[in-house]
């Protein structure tokens, strides 16, 4: 069996890729731009079979596909950080929108020509939901769509992207809505990551004991990424053409997440100081999933203790920042 993992280099993509290779019997090849930093698979690059495209450029995209013929698609590459998109909002909608069509046209089309048709995952986000109403938690998959960002619209439409793909040509695609989960690799622009490695430098001795922070009040559902790929490889069971809610069970404000990488850490007296530029034009507050679709569906379910996920991402700032 062969898999090809798009993104693979970033966050997720390298924990799915390592997560693979345990598995022996399958090969992975991953699909990445020619200037990606390979810090997050230098310790599996010698196991995988990488290739350079775009998923912007469509020939290059079905000349790979061609050569390489996965019998899995991980779709995992997209433009994912929400403050970016009020920025830039047309290069976000480029590279999720048009990027996640090329590679559904490509396919389509290998299909038409040489019979091809792969389990293909198309990663949405819980973004789409952007801010539900009370009434509505826990979250489900029938919950309308309210996009509170370009990102979650770019994100919108790759989720109908790969249900009309299903319906009109019939590739057998999966979509996920993956709810917010982090760990060891997570980018430090996001809210958990951005906090560890703050905590990590201040033990360090590398910055003042202040944190600077957004909106705290935002509730969240956190999931550790090793739980996220192991779900995202169970996805392969499920009846092409659905939607899945993926998430953890533990649910709390952004600032008690921050409370615990407080008491995590070697430091006791680090301050915490509201930033108004660190606050979005609209923000996502009420974030709860409803997993039951998924878990009846796979019998998955979420198993790493979220202080440890947060023990874990610190104490990767701490080597990373060569700290105890």
């Amino acid at each position: 069996m062969k898999v090809l993992i798009t993104g693979i280099t970033g966050f997720v993509g390298s924990h799915l890729a390592e997560y693979i290779l345990e598995k022996k019997a399958v090969g992975v090849c991953g699909l990445l731009r020619w200037r990606a930093p390979l810090e997050n698979i230098q310790h599996i690059v010698k196991d995988i079979h990488l290739r350079f495209g775009d998923l912007l450029d469509g020939p290059s995209l079905r000349k790979i596909l061609k050569e390489e013929l996965p019998d899995a698609i991980f779709h995992l590459a997209a433009q994912s950080y929400v403050p970016y998109s009020f920025d830039a909002p047309i290069a976000t909608l480029h590279t999720n929108v048009i990027g996640t069509c090329n590679l559904l046209q490509a396919i389509k089309e290998l299909k038409e020509e040489v019979s091809y048709n792969p389990f293909i995952h198309i990663c949405s986000s819980s973004e789409v939901y952007g801010q539900v109403k009370e009434d509505e938690i826990p979250i489900k998959e029938t919950n309308p769509f309210r996009p509170a960002s370009p990102y979650a619209v770019s994100k919108v439409a790759e989720d109908m992207l790969g249900f009309q793909y299903f319906i009109s040509w019939g590739l057998r695609t999966v979509r996920t809505r993956m709810f917010t989960h982090t760990g060891p690799r997570r980018g430090e622009v996001f809210a958990t990551s951005s906090f560890a490695r703050k905590v990590a430098a201040i033990e360090a001795g590398l910055q003042d004991p202040v944190i600077r922070v957004g909106n705290l009040q935002s509730v969240r559902t956190f999931l550790d990424v090793t739980d996220a790929v192991k779900a995202y490889w169970m996805l392969q069971q499920c009846p092409p053409g659905e939607v899945y809610n993926i998430g953890g069970k533990e649910t709390m404000k952004v600032g008690e997440m921050l409370d615990i990488l407080l008491n995590l850490s070697m430091i006791s007296d680090i301050e915490v100081q509201v930033d108004p530029a660190r606050l979005r034009p609209s923000d996502v507050t009420l974030q709860i999933p409803c997993i039951d679709k998924f878990t009846q569906a796979t019998g998955w379910q979420p198993q790493v203790p979220f202080v440890r996920t947060m023990e874990s991402l610190l104490n990767y700032w701490r080597n990373k920042l060569h700290v105890g």
